[in-house]
């Protein structure tokens, strides 16, 4: 038996874009770059799924540039404007509960004069809008905020949000993580006031190793990498053909199914919740339950330190994480949990449940059923 409650830590690769990905591998596996048929075959593959990305953000095909997956994208992103935009000014405004990718790369640049503030929360993980304006000022050149939290599963009010900040200073750009929100929510940057979103493959089905960059017009980015021109300059290297392929086709299956697949995977969800609360003593919810993401389901196990806990589940074949998978080999309490006011022993209490269409509410029973058994034990060895 295999449980596999982590896919907000990476998805199983759907059949028919793994078997698209396999095709070109074998078959166009031309350089994009080359003159001749073999590359233009290459070159074709990569513009439609440029299309397909396009086509799910509502954005103009040219604003796409394919990356090596969200941190790459994220880090991109960040290097890109402070670098592009040094002289309008030097304060950075980040979330508190932002990913390792956006905080450390954003941290690093301290000590090159830049001056970086992190947004409190609420105890939701909620922006606190008041907060933010506050923060605001006329040398902010930008802000980064994550759509969908990786953790807890809070979903910012990116249009609200946006239009504050444009409304107070319309200079300052706009910065998305939309890795954990693309393939599940319809979002359309351009409409909302976002200047650049990052978004990544492996958490819709798709690949390892590829994502995609949304850069709107007129956003002066300078470029992470040189190379040889591809994308024009913006990110270049040669592209990764099978991945993008396989990350079209995760795309397009994604929002072809987007409110089918988000009402199955709500309904897990809720029925997880239900389950814990009739079954297992002593537990608190992280995050919103009724408005947080349909797919991150974060709880507290009292008492018992998470990494036993999914240990102890593992030997049943169930899979879980503490937090994020991006972090969780550092052995430190989440920042997003501490950014709510927990505790470093509180926090490294939490567990992670994140779903996905290949998901059944038997599939919650069973988890539950061996929560159940090793729970009791481990409790009782620690109160001792």
């Amino acid at each position: 038996m295999e449980i596999y409650f982590d896919n907000a830590a990476t998805t199983k690769v759907s059949k028919v874009a793994a078997d698209k990905m396999y095709k070109v591998l074998i078959e166009t596996y031309g350089n994009p770059s080359s003159l001749h048929n073999k590359g233009l075959e290459a070159e074709k593959l990569v513009e439609h799924s440029r299309q397909i990305i396009a086509t799910c953000l509502k954005v103009p095909i040219k604003d796409i540039y394919f990356t090596s997956g969200g941190t790459e994208g994220n880090n991109m992103a960040i290097n890109g404007i402070l670098k592009g935009y040094h002289r309008s000014g030097k304060h950075v405004l980040i979330s508190d509960i932002e990913h390792p990718s956006v905080r450390e790369m954003v941290l690093s640049y301290q000590d090159q004069g830049y001056e970086v503030e992190c947004i409190p929360v609420d105890k939701k993980g909620y922006i606190i809008e008041e907060d933010l304006l506050t923060m605001l000022r006329e040398d902010t050149i930008l802000v980064s905020i994550m759509h969908v939290n990786n953790e807890i599963g809070t979903i910012q009010d990116l249009a609200k949000i946006s239009s504050l900040i444009k409304k107070k200073q319309p200079k300052t750009i706009i910065h998305i993580d939309g890795v954990q929100s693309f393939g599940k929510y319809a979002f359309y940057p351009s409409r909302n006031h976002i200047d650049i979103m990052t978004i990544s493959a492996h958490k819709l089905h798709g690949p390892k190793g590829v994502g995609a960059i949304y850069i709107g017009q007129g956003v002066k980015l300078i470029p992470l990498l040189k190379g040889g021109g591809q994308q024009s300059n913006v990110r270049p290297g040669t592209e990764n053909v099978p991945g993008i392929v396989g990350f079209g086709v995760a795309a397009e299956e994604a929002y072809t199914s987007l409110e089918i697949v988000s009402k199955q995977v709500k309904a897990i969800k809720i029925y997880m919740i239900t389950r814990l609360r009739e079954e297992i003593k002593e537990i608190e919810i992280n995050g919103d339950i009724e408005n947080g993401a349909g797919h991150i389901l974060n709880i507290r196990v009292k008492g018992i330190d998470s990494e036993v806990l999914l240990h102890s589940l593992e030997e049943f074949g169930i899979y879980l994480s503490a937090g994020s998978a991006c972090s969780s080999k550092k052995k430190k309490a989440s920042s997003t949990l501490l950014a709510l006011g927990e505790t470093d022993e509180t926090a490294k209490e939490a567990i992670r449940f994140s779903f996905s269409k290949y998901n059944t509410k038997e599939e919650v029973d069973i988890v539950i059923e061996k929560m159940i058994k090793v729970i009791g034990p481990l409790r009782r060895f620690v109160r001792k």
